[in-house]
């Protein structure tokens, strides 16, 4: 059950002036995510997820007060560093949970391993090598990377869709090659073709896709696009405006809420856009009723549906928030009983069962979707079908796995 109360978006108070019982009596935990840039609105969703998970808690966990000290990044590694830096150095906090973007995400991974009695949970960074590759033994993702949100895809398109050529359209970081290689890997397996002249990456905060657009190949059954945030937006409302004519296939945030709920005349042209990712709007479960329920309570002016962002930063809070039941909200060993907590946390979420594995990233269902038009005239990703307890390695032994080599442009080679 949601307990909700009054608390605004960003609950932020800094108890400079608390005594030493009153401090011992409190936890702090730090909140990153993107509240500049073209990933802005994907960040203000993303602290809704945080203050959903602390209102269910009444903002209490194992017994300790919760004081949540929130920073900003426009997505840049740089910027995320820096305002974790201050949070973990000047704020002082114990947890922190981001950040929000790919590359941030991996350049949070590398910092974490100088502050070994920080425990530092994923927000929404997607970026495969966060965990698969040299992780952090106190950063913790319990949601999926980008790789496993495509779980279902690339079959999809290709049995049931038809597709055999593609364009690709990606913004150029870790994030998107991790997404483009996690739809285009089955895709091209089954016999699709992607070739390297066909695929084409942006930098983040790209306004004009004209010449994009006019390069596109018009011999291809299909564009994938991996874009986010205004990013999206820009691309979708010129393709139409340019009088685009082929089909889509929506990276996971290509068609999430955030893009969805954004005001446009591209409405019409993103309809049957099939996708895939960690949450489904329309999916006929309680358990995600509820949340939705919740997010529209607490948020009346949010989207019509709860984002991934929001969905990804709650379910990593409340991860947070659980562990510290677990151990009475005692930190005083550096934290090791806790991350031996989360460690091995498994608990029900909105969209399912999550639990980790032992390089501590999430596995858990992903859900299939196409855009619809729901009954109030809200776009809406709807439920084709659920891939369950998808694993990062997607199946495959670890080794196995490894043998794909790291996430590129270049990979997978799809000629």
């Amino acid at each position: 059950m949601f307990r909700l109360g009054k608390s605004t978006l960003v609950a932020a108070t800094v108890l400079a002036l608390a005594s030493p019982v009153a401090a011992q009596e409190t936890v702090k935990m730090g909140a990153l995510a993107t509240l500049e840039g073209a990933f802005t609105v994907l960040g203000e969703d993303s602290m809704r997820g945080v203050t959903l998970a602390l209102e269910e808690f009444n903002y209490t966990a194992g017994g300790k007060k919760i004081e949540l000290i929130t920073g900003s990044s426009d997505a840049s590694p740089d910027s995320a560093i820096r305002a974790t830096r201050k949070l973990v150095e000047q704020d002082g906090v114990q947890i922190m949970v981001g950040p929000l973007s790919g590359s941030e995400g991996l350049a949070v991974k590398d910092y974490a391993k100088t502050q070994p009695n920080v425990t530092f949970l994923n927000g929404s960074s997607a970026a495969q090598d966060t965990t698969l590759r040299d992780p952090a033994d106190n950063f913790f993702r319990f949601g999926t990377e980008g790789a496993q949100w495509m779980a279902g895809l690339g079959e999809y398109v290709y049995k049931e869709k038809g597709y055999r050529s593609l364009a690709v359209l990606a913004e150029d970081y870790s994030f998107p090659y991790t997404q483009v290689f996690g739809f285009l890997e089955p895709f091209c397996r089954l016999g699709g073709k992607a070739p390297a002249d066909a695929r084409f990456w942006v930098p983040i905060g790209n306004k004009d896709y004209s010449s994009v657009i006019a390069a596109l190949p018009d011999d291809v059954d299909a564009i994938y696009v991996a874009l986010g945030g205004a990013d999206a937006v820009n691309f979708l409302t010129q393709y139409e405006q340019a009088g685009g004519d082929l089909p889509l296939i929506g990276g996971s945030i290509t068609v999430d809420q955030t893009v969805l709920g954004s005001k446009g005349r591209t409405r019409d042209f993103i309809i049957g856009t099939p996708s895939a990712g960690p949450i489904s709007d329309t999916w006929e479960d309680s358990r995600w009723a509820d949340f939705v329920a919740a997010y529209k309570a607490q948020f009346p002016d949010g989207f019509p549906s709860p984002s991934l962002f929001a969905h990804a930063y709650y379910i990593n809070t409340k991860a947070a928030l659980l562990a510290l039941d677990a151990v009475n909200g005692d930190l005083s060993d550096g934290g090791k009983a806790y991350r031996a907590a989360l460690a091995s946390l498994e608990f029900e979420t909105p969209t399912g069962v999550v639990k980790l594995d032992e390089r501590r990233n999430a596995v858990a269902d992903i859900f299939l979707t196409e855009v619809t038009e729901g009954p109030d005239g809200n776009l809406l990703n709807k439920t084709i079908k659920v891939i369950p307890q998808v694993s990062q390695t997607l199946g495959l032994s670890y080794d196995e796995f490894l043998k794909y080599g790291v996430v590129s442009r270049e990979n997978p080679v799809c000629e």
